[in-house]
Parts: C-alpha cells; structure tokens; sequence
C-alpha cells in the first residue's frame, strides 16, 4: 500500500520468547522503527535490565540477522549433535551420563541455551517406556529453510560459512534414513567405540568452545559482508547484545563477542585477543576430537568443517596457486604472480 511504512522484524525465542520475551531484530525505514521501538522494546527479553530488541538497518535488514542467526542456530546444534554422539557410540556413556556431562558444561564457557536444553533432553525419560527419551527419538532432523537459505546467501556474499553449510547437509542426510540403513548394510559399518584415552569429556568441551567460536567468527563475517553489500550499516555489536536474551542462540560468549565488535567491528572475531586466547588455548581438542572420530568412523561435518576453515585461515600460503594454474592451463584465464610482476599466462605449451 503506497505511504504506507513496512517494517521487517527478525523475531526469535520459540514458545518461551513469546511468553516471556523474545530477541527482536528491526529492519526498514528508522523512522518507522522509532515509532514501534517503545512498544517492541517492552515486550522484548532483557539481557541485565538492557532490551534485546533494536533497527538493524533499512531494508530487509532485520529480517537478514535473523536469517543468519538460524543459521548459526543450525550449526550449533549440529555440533553439540556431533559431540553427543561421540560420548554416545564413541566413549559408550548413557543418556542421563550424558545430561550430567552437558549440565556441567552449562556452567562454564558454553554457558548457553542450547547447552541448557541438550542436557534436559538428554536426562529426559520416556513415560510411555521408560527409556531415555533421546533412546527413542528417531534419527531424521526436520527443517523450515533458513539455514539453507543462510549457505545460499553465503556462496551469493563470497562469505564462507562452511559450519553453517555442514549442518545443513547434515539433515538433509538425516533424513535419508532408508538409503543409510542400506549403507550401513552394505559396508557392515557404525560408528566404533574409540579406545581408551583417545578422547576425554574434556577435550569434548574444548572442541565445542573452538566449534562455537568459528562457526559466529563465520556468521558475523557473512552479516559484515551483507551490509557492506547491501549498504544497510548494520550494527553488529548489537547483534551480539540483542543475541544475549531471548533468542534460541543466546549464550554467555556474545558478551565478549559484542566487546570485540565494538573495538573493530571489521576484524573476524577469530583474530580478537579474547578468542584467540579460546583458540589456542582448545583448537588441540577440536583437532584430537576430530581426528579420533574420523578413525572411528563418527561423522563430525561441523566440527571438521570448522577446523578446517580455521587451519585455512592461518595459513598464509595454501594452494590455490594450483588452482590458478589449472585454470589458466585450460581457459587461459591468467594469474597473480608472488613477486608482483604482471601474471600474464604460463608456460604450458600445447598438449
């Protein structure tokens, strides 16, 4: 309708946040947004008295952080996923062993509410059977499409966020449960117990501490990308303080994280001093965990996802130089030389 204003509004929490309080994320005009602001800072989550509800920039702004903000959701749980299946097959703990593990967890640096929420369900019986009610859920993970649409605006940004891409393809996977069953038959392979001290429930932690800050470095870096893009001057230290409450990804880590976007909100968040204090201090366990599940046959895409990225990240020469090579082999289509002189094409000769 003409002169009419719309707002989008990013809007996460579930059932608890619409009871008591969700995360809101405003985007359209900001004189729109100023005259609801009021009304939607009262009835958002507060985080320490402070409203998790702001304008994340004209447009379809608001409703972008959200989409990014399932997208970390998305990988999250695949990771803790993961982790529980280690302790599950892998180290042959049961379910309420597990919850203990996982509410322990929640009281240090994975504070958070899905660390919450896995160790409930992980203690949870069923009334019907009393089972483990994780014992008897199926293994096939729904999904509405906003972490697929999150990897796709990604590849669009040139903003890697291959955690985030893992988790997606995981439940796609999930849900193929006939054709794994057939696999498993085929290839008389499972997961496998892993031998004693291979992995403690410490280096699970350690993981999932690295885990979880390459995955948000990569969704900050994917949100920088579209406001620079899309002109949209997102503020993303108020992300990360609008992510504290209410939302389904709030955790005690987005303080720090909004202290390092408010010193540069251009800089990965994986080259801030606090995280990478976290990621020397825990990349050894992600990288132990991940090579002990592989060996074992555990499937850990997000985590392997995020240590490969973060190994890609440090290493000033990699090798994309055979990659520029190779397609000036078959396309001509030049390179970039090291010592900057012009890269015009190789000396290939015909073949």
């Amino acid at each position: 309708m003409a002169g009419v204003p719309f707002i989008g509004m990013g809007v996460s929490g579930g059932e608890e946040g619409a009871r008591h309080g969700p995360a809101i994320m405003g985007g359209g005009p900001k004189a729109a947004w100023d005259r609801v602001a009021p009304i939607m800072q009262a009835i958002a989550a507060r985080y320490e008295g402070e409203p998790c509800a702001t304008w994340m920039g004209p447009g379809g702004a608001g409703h972008f952080v959200k989409t990014v903000h399932n997208g970390i959701e998305y990988a999250d749980m695949q990771m803790i996923s993961e982790v529980y299946g280690i302790m599950r097959d892998g180290l042959a703990m049961p379910a309420a062993a597990i919850g203990t593990v996982f509410d322990g967890w929640n009281k240090g640096p994975l504070r958070s509410y899905l660390i919450e929420i896995s160790g409930a369900v992980a203690n949870a019986v069923d009334p019907e059977t009393g089972k483990p009610m994780l014992d008897i859920i199926l293994d096939a993970a729904g999904q509405k499409g906003t972490g697929r649409w999150t990897a796709i605006e990604a590849q669009h940004l040139a903003a890697p966020v291959p955690v985030i891409e893992a988790a997606v393809a995981a439940r796609n996977v999930s849900s193929r449960l006939h054709a794994r069953v057939l696999g498993q038959g085929t290839y008389k392979a499972a997961p496998q117990a892993m031998p004693a001290g291979a992995v403690s429930v410490a280096d699970l932690e350690g993981a999932l501490i690295a885990g979880k800050i390459l995955c948000y470095a990569q969704g900050f870096d994917m949100l920088n990308a579209a406001s620079r893009t899309f002109g949209w001057g997102v503020p993303l230290p108020e992300v990360a303080r609008v992510w504290r409450a209410g939302c389904i990804i709030r955790s005690d880590m987005l303080n720090d994280m909004a202290t390092a976007l408010t010193d540069d909100p251009a800089r990965n968040l994986m080259l801030a001093p606090v995280f990478v204090a976290h990621l020397k201090t825990h990349h050894t366990a992600l990288r132990k965990v991940v090579a002990s599940a592989v060996l074992a046959g555990h499937a850990v895409p997000a985590l392997s996802a995020g240590l490969a990225w973060f190994d890609m990240m440090r290493t000033a020469r990699g090798t994309a130089n055979m990659i520029q090579a190779q397609r000036d082999f078959f396309g001509a289509h030049g390179f970039e030389r090291t010592d900057g002189r012009p890269g015009k094409h190789g000396p290939w000769g015909a073949h």
